[in-house]
C-alpha cells in the first residue's frame, strides 16, 4: 500500500510560481509512474502531466506545456510540480497519483492517489 501526500498549493497572483510536492510512504514508489492532475469547481478531473519511473521521460497537456515541469525523486519518494507562468484558469485542485503500469494520461491507470492541494490563481 501506498499513500501519497501534496503539499505547496496556495493563492498567487497570475504570472507568479508555486512548486507542488507530492510525498508517497513506502519503498516501492520507483516502481510506479507518477501523474499529476487537476480539477476545478463544476469540472472532471483532468490530466496535468505525468513521468516516467526513472524520470527520464515525461508528458504535459498542452494547456501547461512549456509552463509546468514535472520531476521526481526516487531516493526521497517525492515528486514535484514546478508551476510558472500561472493563469487564473490553472486554479484548481492538484491531484498526484502512481500508476503501476505506464505513465499515461488516463485517470483510470492510476491507482493511488492523494488528498489533492488547492492552488488559487488571481487575476
Amino acid at each position: 500500500q501506498v499513500q501519497l501526500v501534496e503539499s505547496g498549493g496556495g493563492l498567487v497572483q497570475a504570472g507568479g510560481s508555486l512548486t507542488l510536492s507530492c510525498a508517497a510512504s513506502g519503498r516501492t514508489f520507483s516502481r510506479y509512474g507518477l501523474g499529476w492532475f487537476r480539477q476545478a469547481p463544476g469540472k472532471e478531473r483532468e490530466f496535468v502531466a505525468s513521468i516516467s519511473r526513472s524520470g527520464g521521460s515525461t508528458n504535459y497537456a498542452d494547456s501547461v506545456k512549456d509552463r509546468f515541469t514535472i520531476s521526481r525523486d526516487n531516493a526521497k519518494n517525492t515528486a514535484y510540480l514546478q508551476m510558472n507562468s500561472l493563469k487564473p484558469e490553472d486554479t484548481a485542485v492538484y491531484y498526484c497519483a502512481l500508476a503501476s503500469t505506464g505513465w499515461g494520461n488516463d485517470l483510470a491507470d492510476y491507482g493511488y492517489w492523494g488528498q489533492g492541494t488547492q492552488v488559487t490563481v488571481s487575476s
